[in-house]
């Protein structure tokens, strides 16, 4: 594996429309929101968008890891596949989770782990070769640590990362970063009141058998994403990186986050992005001032446009040979699109 990747990132400037919609909801339920510039905004965290990212590549066909506290089941099911009695394999998935968390209650972990299926089999055929009898925790994390297989089947792993409190060995560092989507203009929460009527209610009885209210907004947001290339290609250890930036990248177009969505779907696609692969550090391009319609731009999403389009023109100025620009795309309801964008990236990364 080579080193012409280290330094280079692509980096993804969305703006996205969302109509009526809550699609993330702090602890009482309102949608979460921030003050940016001193005015308040709506926002999606990072999270959220990663999840979705994560469940998107998924529904692609992308083999994916598991995120779960049930090590010991997830373990066991594969011991007992190998000929394990039931007693050998909850063994196994015991002695499995004591080494990748601090502590186990009625076979659950008190932490998630990140695992992928090559590690799961790899560690139950381990303990099929050692006759299903204990192994030391240091052995199974570096058994886990020789067995994971990002380019196969946990591609999640190498974009979102992982962190083993006790195996510091398992780390794994993010190649995607997410920032906050943040909307481009003042954002103020609006309340839906509504009722719901029995419908095997007497002719005597009127009006509604429920009433209840939620709250939610619209927004056009800011989005910012950056794919760190070297980092990505050390964690696949390979060259050859190009499928995973584009199931990546496919991921990223189609996915939205779920909260809400039988109720308001909230299902929109980018209205415009500016795409680049750059050598550097990563650069937001935050709106500071929120926009506002104007006589030019008449509406918010042009608005937004125009200001995006400036200010990543007055940064690359100011950066001079310090942008590090190798390739720019853009793509839009009238400019671009999802395939030219991914051809133009693979030919970019080609290039290199």
């Amino acid at each position: 594996m080579s080193d012409k990747f280290n330094g280079l990132r692509i980096e993804f400037h969305i703006l996205q429309s969302f109509p009526v919609s809550c699609l993330n909801r702090d602890d009482l339920g309102s949608p979460k929101s921030a003050l940016i510039g001193g005015v308040p905004r709506a926002r999606v965290s990072s999270q959220c968008w990663k999840r979705a990212v994560r469940l998107q590549l998924h529904e692609l066909g992308v083999p994916t890891a598991r995120r779960t506290k049930h090590i010991v089941q997830t373990i066991a099911d594969r011991c007992l596949a190998l000929g394990a009695s039931d007693e050998q394999a909850l063994k196994c998935g015991e002695w499995t989770a004591a080494a990748f968390a601090k502590s186990v209650k009625d076979g659950i972990s008190d932490t998630l782990f990140f695992i992928s299926d090559s590690e799961a089999e790899g560690i139950a055929a381990a303990f099929a070769e050692n006759g299903f009898a204990e192994i030391a925790a240091k052995e199974l994390q570096k058994l886990s640590k020789r067995a994971i297989n990002p380019a196969h089947d946990g591609l999640d792993i190498a974009l979102f990362g992982r962190m083993v409190a006790n195996a510091v060995d398992m780390n794994i560092e993010a190649a995607a970063s997410f920032a906050h989507a943040i909307s481009t203009h003042r954002v103020d929460p609006e309340i839906d009141f509504f009722t719901a009527v029995d419908d095997m209610r007497g002719e005597e009885t009127s009006g509604s058998a429920h009433m209840g209210s939620l709250e939610f907004n619209s927004a056009t947001y800011y989005r910012y994403v950056s794919l760190d290339l070297g980092q990505l290609a050390r964690t696949l250890h390979t060259d050859d990186i190009f499928p995973a930036v584009e199931n990546f990248t496919k991921a990223l177009i189609l996915a939205v986050p779920s909260a809400r969505q039988a109720t308001m779907a909230a299902v929109t696609p980018w209205d415009y992005a500016i795409v680049t692969l750059r050598r550097g550090q990563g650069m937001q391009l935050p709106f500071n001032a929120a926009v506002r319609p104007s006589g030019r731009e008449p509406d918010v999403v042009a608005a937004s446009t125009q200001a995006l389009k400036e200010r990543f023109e007055a940064v690359e100025k100011m950066y001079g040979s310090l942008f590090g620009l190798r390739a720019k795309f853009e793509i839009g309801l009238s400019c671009g699109s999802a395939d030219t964008l991914i051809s133009g990236l693979r030919e970019a990364v080609a290039a290199l």
